[in-house]
């Protein structure tokens, strides 16, 4: 039996197994418990982290929020447009309570349902395109910082490359040819699948120099040689040791990715190569809204300022999540 243990001079005794049980509830913390907590103290990242959680549901759910608040995004209301002038009546371009962002000249369609079904195309583009980048950068930057090398000259070169490729050029003599229908599909999802391609094939040399730095830093560290030594092969360091410490920066460089894929599209749609009408995007909807800005300029503000804010708040919550990650950084 455990010999009791004294806790003060003269004081009372207490059995060992009672220490242990009072000790056992001072727990460490995870990394990730650590960067939540530094996360939290950056109220402008969670703000931001906050809108970008909430532009995902409003996207999902946008044919139920449009249901309830809106109309159909390609309905008619032909009698709120002045038949002279062809622009909404009443201020704000006919802002009320049955048009909560008013409607479109011309034809009087909703700004607020086209605006919730335009984020399902941005955030639909961004969010694959991103992930398409991240696979590729991710693979190809781990293999040239691991093996070095003529791999690594060979990669190096190649990123290179496709950093001086005329990517918007490109895109837009690309999808300005596509057929009708090809590899299975057909319009509006034929132009993105190409879209999504397009960004994501030709972004990913900027994680891939990202991760290919991360790489060469690591793999010259205590625990990369211990795992040689016990004779691990090659892939096995890159799946099990490498890659989990490059977890960190690739989530962080991804978030600053998706706002930059978010205003690619825009950009095509803009000039008219991204998704056709009537689909709402919201590109699209800045596009038509330059020939009417002078007589309604309002027609440009609900679109202009969902891509500002959506930007705006992933390039906040990518901020302060690479401060909580990497406080080294700040």
């Amino acid at each position: 039996m455990s010999s009791p243990v004294e806790l003060e001079p003269g004081g009372a005794m207490a059995p060992p197994e009672a220490v242990l049980e009072g000790a056992k509830r001072i727990e460490g913390r995870s990394l990730g418990q650590i960067a939540w907590m530094r996360l939290k103290r950056d109220k402008v990242a969670l703000a931001g982290g906050i809108f970008v959680i909430f532009l995902v549901v409003v996207a999902i759910l946008a044919p139920v929020i449009v249901g309830l608040l809106g109309h159909p995004p390609d309905e008619f209301h032909q009698e709120l447009v002045d038949a002279n002038t062809q622009i909404p009546i009443g201020p704000y371009g006919g802002v009320s309570w049955d048009f909560l962002f008013g409607v479109e000249p011309v034809n009087g369609r909703d700004l607020f349902s086209r605006v919730l079904y335009g984020s399902q195309i941005s955030l639909l583009i961004a969010f694959f395109a991103t992930l398409v980048s991240v696979v590729i950068g991710t693979t190809l930057g781990i293999i040239a910082g691991y093996f070095g090398g003529g791999i690594d000259s060979f990669i190096s070169r190649l990123m290179d490359i496709f950093l001086a490729f005329p990517l918007l050029l490109f895109a837009i003599a690309l999808v300005g040819v596509i057929p009708d229908q090809a590899f299975g599909l057909k319009g509006d999802s034929l132009r993105i699948a190409v879209i999504v391609f397009i960004i994501g094939f030709f972004n990913w040399p900027y994680i891939g120099r990202i991760v290919r730095g991360q790489t060469l830093s690591l793999r010259e560290r205590e625990f990369i040689d211990a795992s040689r030594s016990l004779g691990a092969r090659a892939t096995y360091i890159l799946r099990k040791d490498l890659l989990p410490n490059l977890i960190a920066p690739i989530l962080v460089y991804a978030t600053l990715l998706i706002p930059t894929n978010i205003l690619f599209e825009a950009a095509l749609s803009y000039l008219g190569v991204g998704v056709q009408a009537p689909r709402a995007t919201w590109g699209g909807m800045l596009s038509d809204a330059a020939t009417w800005y002078q007589i309604d300029p309002w027609f440009m503000i609900p679109a202009g300022m969902a891509i500002f804010v959506t930007v705006l708040a992933f390039n906040l919550f990518g901020d302060g999540l690479r401060d909580a990650l990497d406080p080294r950084t700040r």
